[in-house]
């Protein structure tokens, strides 16, 4: 069955940003999150930079109960899906509650939660360990805290695919729907800025060393050498239309139009990478061709092997230099199971108003050829655009977006 999903409101909690309409701002004018780490004292870690939201005060938007009992992570997960309701203009209380749904990704769960209840447990004793520890640390426990909090009984669940799992969400969510449920809360927030979180993100061995905030996170650029991490996402509310339509919501932000995944080969199989299959198989899901996606929002791993990579699927599909690709990403950082959802949101505001963000301090390597749109926004007739994800560990998804009047 091949329901019309469209996205009809979404919240952003992003390091440049508090709510859509600040990171819209801050996104446009080209306003970076990306400072030293505050949220612990990183200064003996070989990368001191990350992506934090630094405005936001948890006691600010939730009730004094919520707090005892979440991670930082999960508080800017629950703010996002209460902005993403309220954008959508739905009242949970007045719908059916089997016929809601949640869907999110996840990276890592509530380390920072974790990290401090383990302490307690090594200083104090078992006695000094908070009951709340048996979930908060758990990956799946946004989707929870979301469904509770907004009586949410309908079919829920959690994705675990790095970067890419902002798409997959709504993909699942895209499949709830066409099987009957009514409305699903869908995207990532993430976040583990806190020592236990940093050496795990360090393992990985992708992380910027560069102290500079300007030059750290620098994807299809001869400079790159990592990225920085960051904190937030996006939560959206997706429908079917034609439900949509009755219920007075109008067409939306617009329609989740295609999607793709694919997996790589075992590492050293001296198997081609995946990411061109999701790719292409995101724009045959919408029922178009390469020349009608008017924007490419990248990945941008800023590891020169994965930037060619990806410049290389981008190329291949459409030619070099000839469709405009962004990565907004380079003003937060990589928010991991966040990243993509914003990218998405970021993606629909493109389609609303008209005009291509931009990727900030990077000079692009003309080897890469790449129509990257650099240092201001880019004003053009945005009908369609893909947004393309990867998570560490050989996850690859794309996702087509189409503008409400061309659907």
């Amino acid at each position: 069955m091949n329901t019309s999903v469209i996205v009809t409101g979404f919240g952003v909690t992003a390091p440049n940003g508090l709510g859509t309409r600040d990171y819209w701002s801050a996104t446009l004018a080209g306003r970076s999150g990306i400072d030293r780490v505050s949220r612990f004292d990183a200064g003996r870690y070989p990368s001191r930079l990350a992506g934090e939201v630094s405005a936001f005060v948890a006691a600010d938007h939730l009730p004094s109960r919520l707090l005892p009992q979440t991670d930082h992570m999960t508080r800017l997960a629950l703010v996002a899906a209460d902005l993403a309701l309220a954008d959508a203009n739905v009242s949970s209380g007045d719908a059916d509650s089997y016929g809601m749904g949640v869907v999110t990704a996840s990276s890592a769960g509530g380390f920072e939660f974790g990290q401090r209840e383990l302490q307690n447990l090594w200083r104090h004793g078992s006695r000094h360990v908070s009951a709340y520890q048996s979930f908060a640390w758990f990956y799946a426990v946004n989707t929870g805290q979301i469904s509770i909090r907004h009586g949410m009984r309908g079919p829920s669940g959690v994705v675990v695919t790095d970067q890419a799992g902002g798409l997959d969400t709504v993909a699942q969510a895209r499949r709830l729907i066409r099987k009957g449920t009514g409305l699903v809360l869908a995207g990532g927030v993430d976040g583990s800025i806190c020592p236990w979180g940093w050496v795990a993100q360090m393992a990985g061995g992708r992380l910027s060393r560069c102290d500079d905030p300007r030059l750290a996170y620098l994807p299809f650029d001869a400079r790159a050498a990592g990225h920085v991490p960051g904190e937030g996402g996006a939560i959206l509310v997706l429908e079917d239309a034609e439900a949509a339509a009755r219920r007075g919501a109008g067409p939306g932000y617009g329609e989740i139009a295609g999607y793709g995944t694919a997996f790589d080969p075992r590492p050293g199989s001296g198997g081609a990478p995946a990411l061109p299959r999701a790719m292409e198989l995101a724009v045959r899901d919408a029922g178009l061709s390469p020349g009608d996606i008017d924007v490419v929002f990248a990945d941008g791993a800023a590891v020169p092997a994965l930037d060619r990579i990806e410049a290389d699927a981008i190329t291949a599909m459409f030619g070099a230099g000839r469709v405009p690709v962004t990565v907004p990403k380079t003003m937060t950082g990589r928010l991991y199971a966040g990243g993509a959802a914003l990218d998405l949101a970021t993606a629909l505001l493109c389609l609303r108003d008209g005009v291509i963000p931009p990727t900030i301090n990077v000079t692009p390597e003309a080897a890469y050829g790449l129509d990257l749109v650099t240092r201001r926004p880019r004003t053009a007739p945005v009908r369609t655009a893909l947004i393309v994800a990867r998570g560490e560990g050989g996850f690859n998804s794309a996702m087509v977006v189409r503008r409400p009047d061309d659907e």
